[in-house]
């Protein structure tokens, strides 16, 4: 529960209302490795804490980075802080990307909006080991060109020859010459065994549903979808109960969690 000092050592804009904080332990003794997909918990000092997923390189050493979008107080604060400014930090916690599991496998990784940034490490995960898997693919929606996350880093991947990368937008705004349209709509283009594939999904509720109702009908088994719940988290140790779900708390049993077990309750209204 106690919060360690880290201190912001760069901060990147990402698009105009979103930046990405790398930071590093202010006294040189936090923790700094994680696996993609876990959370922590970023405190600014008389504001609050919030959850924000990792979205930076799991191999990247001491430097730890977070995606943060303005919703509320704690997050504008965060998106804030200059360099150089300390906060506190818990964590990390939560359930990872089985990307452990998938070796062997093919392997989707499909985002909506800022959903991109903790599946952000999976990519990295995946590419550093990337003899480990058969076909790999990342799927990209958002609104509109302006929300685009980690532009560079989409130029990178789609540059290589053992990766596929789609982006698409809900609507075209600026000039812009890609896909318009919902991300299930690129499913087309990429190729997969669906027998053999692991899915990774996250972004709103809504598209994750959609997602895993369009991945179910080509055949991928909804045990072998995989989403991110980042929903209500509070202490992120299951002794608070804010984000109670069902019969899971999304704190330890979560977020990334299979599709199949948690269906039937994305489907009842206000749970």
């Amino acid at each position: 529960m106690l919060p360690r000092p880290y201190r912001v050592v760069e901060v990147h804009p990402e698009a105009a209302d979103t930046v990405t904080l790398s930071l590093v332990a202010a006294h040189g003794d936090g923790e700094s490795s994680f696996e993609p997909g876990q959370f922590t918990m970023l405190y600014v000092l008389g504001v609050g804490e919030v959850p924000i997923g990792l979205s930076g390189d799991p191999g990247q050493g001491r430097v730890r980075q977070h995606t943060v979008r303005r919703v509320g107080a704690v997050t504008n604060a965060l998106c804030d802080l200059e360099v150089d400014s300390e906060i506190g930090v818990r964590g990390p916690f939560g359930t990872s990307w089985p990307t452990g599991q998938a070796e062997e496998k093919d392997i989707l990784i499909i985002a909506g909006g800022i959903g991109l940034a903790p599946l952000r490490p999976a990519v990295f995960d995946i590419l550093a080991n990337r003899d480990r898997f058969g076909s790999a693919s990342v799927l990209y929606g958002v609104g509109t060109p302006q929300d685009l996350l980690f532009e560079e880093d989409l130029h990178s991947w789609r540059g290589r020859f053992d990766i596929e990368v789609e982006v698409t937008v809900d609507r075209s705004t600026r000039p812009w010459r890609g896909d318009v349209g919902v991300v299930t709509t690129l499913l087309p283009r990429v190729s997969f065994d669906p027998s053999k594939t692991i899915a990774l999904v996250c972004g709103p509720e809504i598209m994750m549903k959609v997602v895993a109702r369009e991945l179910s009908a080509l055949g991928v088994s909804p045990e072998d979808i995989f989403v991110s719940i980042e929903r209500n988290m509070k202490c992120a140790i299951g002794f608070c109960g804010h984000c109670q779900f069902g019969a899971d708390f999304i704190c330890l049993d979560g977020p990334v969690i299979s599709y199949a077990s948690v269906a039937a309750r994305l489907g009842v209204p206000e749970l």
